[in-house]
Order: C-alpha cells, then structure tokens, then sequence
C-alpha cells in the first residue's frame, strides 16, 4: 500500500498523482520563464548575444530567450537514463544556487547599507546555504563521475568568459560582422527589439 492509501484511504487516494503531476507541471513552468529570463539578463549585461536580450514587439516577452530553453529541454529530452540527467541538472542547480545565496550574504555583510527593498534575517539565508552545501555535496560521495563532469563543463566555460567578456570588450565582434547580420535576421523572423527600443 502507498503512503496515500494508508493516510487517505482508497477513496480519495487516487487524485495523489494528480496533485504530484500539477505540482510537477508548475516547477517546470517556473523554471521555464526564470531560465529564460537569466539569459536575457546575461545577454543584456553584454555576456550572452545580443539576440537573447530582446523581447516580442507583440506581448513584450523573450521570445528568443525562450526558444533558446525550450530548444535546450528538447535536447535533454533525448538521453535514455533520466536518472542520470536529473544528477547532473540537480548538482548544477544546487551547486549555482547555493554560490548566488553565498553571494547574497558576502553583500549583506560586507554593504550593510545598501538600499534593499525587502530585508530578511541572515538566519534564512544560512539555513538554505546550508541545505545546498548538503545537496551539493553528498553527490560528490555518491555519484564522483557525474558531479565531475558536471564540473568540467561549467569549468569550460571560463575560458571563453576570460577570452571575450573578462574586462575589455575588444574581441566582440562589431554589429556590421556575421553576428550582427545573424541578429538582425532573427530580429526580422521573431518580431523583437531591444526592451527600450522604438518601433514602427
């Protein structure tokens, strides 16, 4: 008997993996219009192409950001050991989550007067730091090699960082060059402009 049946009773246990199944559903929506999002903010601080920064002229959304998440979940769609995915994507989601919150209390305490709209108490923050360090890890123990190419691929990152983005922007390539020619193609087929921009 499942844990539902026992509590519940069989009458009203069924509806469980409904409730499992919505709940599901709304931390993938979640995830979807976040991880869009921090690709149009890198892409609006210079870090990611210029394309991803922009939004529909229609419903002011970031439809290439967007498209670019739905294009990376199809892929992920495609490996035949879902346990291994949910491995690598939840030591890499916890590992980034637990650096932003390390981030937030390194600012808490070293600008202590900076204007903050909402303030919590540090005890918040610590919990959860503590609870990602937990989650991050326990899978270094339990699973080395995935946790280590989870690694290696952020870690391949950091060289392209360190080559284009780091200080100058001397090696981006200038708006007339392929690039550009690439963004103003998509601009044209996915209806977009840069958040600010005037359009007729």
């Amino acid at each position: 008997m499942t844990f539902a049946n026992i509590v519940f009773g069989k009458q009203v246990a069924w509806c469980m993996p409904i409730f499992v199944a919505l709940s599901t559903f709304g931390g993938v929506n979640g995830n979807l219009f976040t991880s869009a999002r921090f690709f149009a903010t890198g892409a609006h601080e210079g870090q990611l192409p210029e394309i991803l920064g922009m939004i529909s002229i229609r419903r002011c959304t970031p439809v290439p950001a967007l498209l670019l998440t739905c294009m990376m979940s199809l892929l992920m769609l495609c490996t035949s050991d879902i346990y291994a995915l949910i491995n690598y994507l939840s030591f890499a989601q916890w590992l980034w989550t637990g650096l932003v919150i390390l981030g937030l209390m390194v600012l808490r305490i070293r600008q202590p007067d900076l204007h903050r709209p909402i303030k919590v108490s540090l005890f918040c923050p610590v919990v959860f730091f503590l609870c990602c360090i937990f989650l991050t890890i326990v899978p270094m123990f339990a699973e080395p090699f995935e946790t280590g190419m989870v690694l290696l691929v952020m870690l391949a990152g950091l060289p392209v960082y360190l080559v284009f983005f780091y200080g100058s922007k001397r090696y981006l390539t200038p708006k007339d060059s392929m690039s550009g020619k690439v963004t103003k193609f998509l601009q044209k087929v996915l209806e977009v402009v840069t958040p600010g921009e005037k359009f007729s």
